[in-house]
């Protein structure tokens, strides 16, 4: 070292790598994790159990604002002010402005949030005291000053802007919402012209030139002030300041119109105004040459000219109004769906396109996406590009989201219903009422539908409960015009008879109807030499008995029929589509076995060329490339494969959804030309052909067989006629058998759809989630459905009639009489005694042992006039109207008595109760007689008396007498003897009458009851004191017309409340069913369990019921999904399955709860049949999802059940939502066993075929 020459030695050597790693690897010891030292250090933490109880401190309403000198930048003041919409969050606020929720919960919320405020309701929550602080503010900056000047320098008139009360007007509407004034309303808000003239500044400012051109015309004063009467418009009841035009008072302005400009705010507001209807019909048929000049600078164009209602619709769209187009299939709505969205992304906000069907929204999707790029879908079990600017979903994803206040609600604009008609479904159409009524005001509205008649009623219920106008659009024009034919070919020469019956302009022709029969008459002929006779004795187009209608529904006729003659038939027809080249053709079957066997007879038909058949099979395999190959050898796949290949389609709910959809996929791509389908192909798909042919014009209906309504034919037949490619649509009738008749085909083809009609009802649901929020009632809902709008509309002249008889009731005298003291109390027992004693009589002669009674002689006490005590002897009974009329012989007194007006009045029946003790009527004068008809609640009593008359001679007798030359004529032996002897018992003490109750041992409970109670009311009468007054009959008409108003008070009161409403009892119901259940408490509050229903898609009470027994807990996955299968599969006629003893045990307990459930549903008023409410839950397909789950192959679950494929694809997907459902419920309610349990029994069913990626999302 020292010979380097170095003072501190050789330099030191780096350690060389691989020794240094060696050396870690080999000393583990010399980790630092043994070194003591570094040690983490712990401190001790005492616990602070009050901790705990803290919450979270409240939003602080106001801060501090401090304010400087814009001169001096020296500080001036600090200012207190209020933070808008401070501490508002989606649990507690429906404001559009409260805090926004977490990111998980941002699409599709959560039921834990509340909703948004619906738009259309009177009060808005979300006005809170630092929004009207904020009003007030701008009220003072828009408060004019009163040292303004009235006249301009060297003007001699100006105008008054008013004083406060004028600033006044203009703050209230600016706080009040814009909307249509009612007739009764308005009338009470316009001026009298005869002392101001009024005009509106808004109509002055749309015309060119001076506002103040009326001063310079040389026109009459008077002629002036009328031509501005007739502007006048004043929307405001408030009182209005005149603008004058001079600032001198003396002088005469009586003639000059007033300008008021408190109300001018816009003349969209203007128009909101002054409209009284609710609904505005717009005119197609006006050119609009200036298109261009309305929508210079269109949001979406398209390489075609537009139709006017398109045009009209965009107008519309671009001013931001609501729109419902009405028109028929193909005529081109979704351009104004494409438009609203295409505004949307332009306005950088969102639009939602909701549709009535799963397969309909994978198909939008598809369309949309290749017209705009930023969509998404969201059903039950796909979400894709879910933040996306326009959102494709189902209406029940709409609803969900509505209900749990998803923030993506803030950012839309425009939401599109397509196939609106859908609201006539018994048991969806509730979810677009729902989805109307809590829709927030800011969002705009488009409505698709086919053509309806009631169109402007409907767009009315939706402009009133919204708040604001609906255009409706409405085109009755077909793009391609239809013609309806009928098909009696079989075979041979036979084979294109088809004959015209409606013609493209839609007349029906009874030419081509007349052929039909001939044609069919000359056919059965030939067939059978007794075809002939027996079609003729029954005459032209006469039904044929339901019994000898082919299967599903077929077109009826011989029981000859059967597959060989429907292989001829379908044969013959195709040949002359051939031949007339009118493929490719749907045909339409009501059943879907019936579709797989039409299809299994054409095996020799061959329709696609050799190329078409390569580009069929090319996309078959690419599609079903995607399955397991086990699934690729299902037999539907490879049956289905063998048929596109000869150009025939399957289209049904039992096929396979993928093969579906490669269905429709090669159908619109012209490679399918003969079409098997069912009425759901129809249902908003929208795949036209050039022919649709109709099997039979019969389908079952779930009840019984029928005729097709007219918007189930008009919707399938609409599939006829491509637009751009055919100048008509071919629709074909198969004439199997029978000719239908005439009128059931001009019905059915020609006859009006069906009517928009509320199916609203209330739902466990429905009450569970509105019980979350505290500003929104079911009540709420209930008065804005469709069904109570007609009823709704009337309340302004309910209420002018209620303050009618508040007047009236005022001015009633006062009864003074010592004696009538207990008149009021005789009233209300008399009318009850009235109405039971009516109610009780009109059953009781209708009974068989009673009817038995009734023949003629026998003795009544009747009631005629105004006693109720007269004896009639009855001469026969007439049946032949709606109502049984009685014809009987009575005393009267002298020469007949007059019929007074008073006498049906209930006061003068009132009276004759009074004398039912004093005996039986008799004539104080002369006796004389009269046969006149009763009614059966106008018998009071059957008596045992049995007299032995000549009926018929009486009658005759009787009207001969009513000829005015045989008027004085005595009356007849027969007559005079049966008048003696009705004197005779009419002078006696009593009569003895018949008691059903003893002399036929009735045990009706019921009837017992309500004799008792007559006995009652009776005895109560006949103590009265009232009676005994001289004057009695005065009084007692006096109080009748006093209790009259009253209760016609009452009745008006009832129906401006609640209770009148036509689901009031319903929903008590319910309500008390969540009571009696723990789901609600005494006051309303939602418990624990009505949290957990909240959660649930369908089937609330029996999933809630199921997680809080601990059914499924103890369970396997597979067993939880297996059982739970119920409450999806909903096909009845299938085959019993093979369950475990487990599955048995779950099935028994499931019902078990079920049977409780119905039964307290029956407890509380509901009138559903406990039975029917068990028997919902089908347990067949149990044993398949449980080997589903415990992982057998699709093809060998097939053999485990009878049930076609695509129903239990359906069934297991509707399952995954349940499950998911259930999951969450063990969430809430804190159970980790089940949790884990429902997420593992989602992922077993979730594989291979049944859970295969729709292929429009691909």
């Amino acid at each position: 070292m020292d010979s380097l020459g170095l003072p501190f030695g050789a330099p030191p050597i780096l350690v060389e790598m691989k020794s240094q790693v060696q050396n870690y690897l080999e000393n583990p010891q010399l980790l630092p994790i043994h070194d003591l030292e570094m040690v983490q250090q712990y401190w001790k933490h005492d616990a602070n159990m009050k901790q705990l109880c803290q919450n979270e401190v409240a939003a602080t309403p106001t801060t501090l604002l401090i304010e400087k000198d814009i001169n001096t930048g020296d500080l001036a003041e600090v200012v207190e002010i209020v933070i808008p919409h401070a501490g508002m969050t989606n649990k507690t606020s429906m404001s559009l402005q409260r805090i926004p929720g977490p990111p998980s919960e941002w699409v599709r919320g959560s039921a834990s949030n509340v909703p948004f405020w619906p738009g259309g309701l009177e009060w808005n929550p979300s006005e809170t005291m630092s929004d009207l602080l904020q009003i007030d503010e701008l009220l003072e900056e828009l408060c004019f000053k009163k040292d303004l000047k009235t006249v301009p320098p060297g003007f001699k008139n100006g105008m008054n802007f008013g004083s406060s009360d004028v600033n006044l007007n203009l703050a209230s509407s600016l706080k009040l919402k814009s909307k249509p004034i009612d007739h009764e309303d308005s009338s009470k808000l316009i001026v009298d012209s005869e002392n101001t003239s009024v005009i509106d500044l808004a109509d002055l400012l749309k015309e060119k030139g001076s506002i103040f051109k009326w001063i310079e015309e040389d026109e009459p004063l008077s002629s002036k002030k009328e031509n501005f009467n007739n502007l006048v418009f004043l929307a405001t009841a408030s009182k209005k300041k005149s603008i004058v035009l001079s600032e001198n008072e003396n002088e005469n302005f009586d003639d000059i119109p007033v300008v008021d400009i408190s109300k001018v705010l816009s003349l969209s507001e203007k128009q909101k105004l002054k409209s009284t209807d609710w609904a505005e019909i717009i005119d197609v048929s006006s050119s609009l040459e200036n298109f261009n000049d309305l929508v210079p600078n269109p949001a979406f164009t398209w390489p075609f000219e537009l139709d006017r209602f398109q045009k009209h619709a965009i107008i519309h769209l671009e001013k931001g109004e609501d729109v419902f187009i009405a028109a028929h299939t193909s005529a081109g709505k979704t351009v104004v769906a494409e438009y609203a969205i295409a505004l949307s992304q332009k306005h950088m906000t969102r639009a939602i396109y909701t549709s009535p069907i799963k397969a309909l929204s994978n198909q939008k999707f598809r369309d949309f996406k290749t017209t705009f790029t930023d969509v998404g879908l969201l059903t039950g079990d796909v979400q894709i590009n879910a933040k996306a600017t326009c959102l494709i979903m189902t209406t029940e994803i709409l609803r969900s989201m509505l209900y749990n206040g998803s923030d993506i609600i803030r950012d839309l604009e425009w939401v599109i219903f397509d196939e609106v008609h859908y609201i006539n479904d018994s048991e969806r159409g509730v979810v677009w009422e729902e989805v109307l009524i809590l829709l927030p005001s800011h969002v705009n509205i488009v409505m698709l539908s086919a053509t309806v008649p009631n169109t402007s009623e409907f767009a009315t219920w939706v402009g009133r409960t919204k708040g604001r106008k609906m255009y409706v659009i409405s085109t009755l024009k077909r793009p391609v015009p239809l013609e309806h034919y009928l098909y009696t070919g079989l075979t041979g020469k036979s084979k294109d008879e088809r004959f015209l019956i409606v013609n493209a302009e839609g007349a029906f022709v009874p030419k081509g109807y007349m052929a039909a029969m001939d044609a069919k008459k000359s056919k059965e002929k030939d067939a059978k030499p007794g075809g002939a006779a027996a079609a003729a004795g029954r005459g032209r187009g006469a039904p044929t008995k339901e019994v000898g209608r082919a299967p599903g529904g077929g077109g009826g006729g011989h029981k000859g029929w059967g597959p060989p003659q429907e292989k001829n038939l379908l044969i013959a027809l195709l040949d002359h589509l051939k031949k007339q080249d009118q493929l490719p053709v749907v045909a339409f079957t009501f059943s879907r076995n019936r579709c797989d066997q039409n299809s299994s007879l054409l095996t020799s038909v061959d329709l696609v060329t050799a190329e078409e058949r390569g580009r069929i099979h090319q996309f078959f395999q690419k599609c079903v490339s995607r399955l397991k190959g086990s699934d690729q050898k299902l037999p539907q796949v490879t049956n289905m494969q063998t048929l596109l290949k000869r150009g025939i389609g399957v289209h049904h709910s039992g096929i396979l959804p993928i093969l579906k959809e490669v269905v429709e996929m090669l159908f619109q791509e012209g490679l399918v030309k003969l079409l098997f389908a069912t009425e759901t192909f129809a249902m908003g798909v929208n795949m036209p052909a050039r022919t649709v042919v109709f099997d039979t014009i019969r389908k079952h209906d779930g009840t019984g067989f029928r005729n097709l309504l007219p918007a189930e034919y008009i919707q399938m037949a609409g599939r006829a006629g491509r637009r751009g490619l055919d100048t008509t649509g071919t629709v074909i009738i198969l004439c199997k058998n029978d000719v239908p008749e005439s009128s059931e085909l001009h019905a059915m083809m020609l006859g009006q759809p069906m009517k928009l009609s509320s199916q609203f009802r209330v739902t466990y649901s429905m009450i569970l989630n509105l019980l979350r929020v505290e500003h929104l009632r079911v009540e709420d809902m209930m008065k804005r459905s469709f069904g109570e709008d007609h009823q709704q509309s009337k309340l302004g002249k309910v209420k002018e009639q209620l303050q009618k008889l508040y007047d009236q009731v005022q001015l009633l005298p006062q009864l003074a009489c010592d004696i009538c003291t207990d008149i009021e109390s005789y009233y209300n027992n008399a009318s009850a005694y009235l109405n039971l004693k009516e109610e009780m009589q009109e059953n009781l002669l209708t009974h068989p042992s009673m009817v038995r009674e009734m023949n003629a002689g026998r003795v009544l006490i009747v009631q005629h006039q105004s006693r109720c005590n007269k004896l009639a002897i009855l001469l026969s009974v007439d049946s032949r109207s709606r109502e049984k009329l009685y014809k009987i012989l009575l005393l009267v007194s002298g020469d007949g008595e007059l019929a007074n007006k008073k006498d049906d009045m209930i006061w003068t029946k009132m009276v004759g109760i009074s004398q039912l003790k004093k005996g039986f009527f008799y004539p104080t004068s002369r006796v004389n007689h009269a046969v006149v008809l009763i009614k059966a609640k106008q018998i009071w009593e059957v008596t045992r008396v049995q007299l032995k008359i000549e009926s018929d001679k009486i009658v005759a007798d009787w009207d001969n007498r009513q000829i005015p030359r045989f008027r004085d004529n005595p009356p007849g032996p027969s007559c005079s003897m049966a008048v003696q002897e009705l004197s005779r018992l009419s002078q006696s003490a009593s009569v003895e009458v018949i008691n059903p109750l003893q002399d036929w041992k009735w045990t009706n409970m019921d009837l017992v009851g309500k004799m008792q109670e007559l006995t009652i009311l009776l005895n109560r009468l006949a103590s009265a004191t009232c009676t005994a007054c001289s004057q009695f009959e005065q009084h007692l008409e006096q109080t009748s017309a006093s209790m009259s108003i009253q209760e016609e008070l009452q009745r008006t009161q009832f129906l401006l409340s609640e209770d009148s409403l036509l689901h009031s009892a319903e929903y008590h119901s319910r309500l008390e069913v969540l009571k009696e259940l723990n789901y609600v408490d005494g006051n309303g509050t939602l418990q624990m369990k009505g949290k957990v229903a909240c959660e649930m898609g369908n089937h609330e009470l029996i999933i809630t019921e199921l997680v809080f027994h601990n059914v499924l807990t103890e369970l396997e996955p597979a067993e939880i999904a297996a059982l739970l299968s119920c409450l999806v599969f909903q096909q009845k006629n299938a085959s019993e399955p093979t369950m475990t003893p487990v599955l048995e045990k779950g099935r028994y307990r499931i019902r078990e709860i079920a049977e409780k459930i119905g039964r307290t549903q029956q407890v509380c008023g509901l009138k559903e049949v406990v039975g029917d409410f068990v028997d919902q839950f089908r347990f067949e397909l149990v044993e398949v999802v449980y080997e589903w789950a415990k992982g057998m192959p699709f093809a060998e679950i097939m053999g485990l059940t009878d049930v076609q494929e695509g129903m239990i694809v359906r069934c297991i997907q509707r399952l995954d939502e349940t499950l998911r459902d259930v999951r969450d419920a063990a969430r809430i309610i804190g159970d980790p066993i089940l949790y884990q349990k429902m997420g593992e029994a989602s992922t077993a069913i979730k594989r291979d075929i049944v859970f295969a990626a729709s292929l429009y999302t691909q």
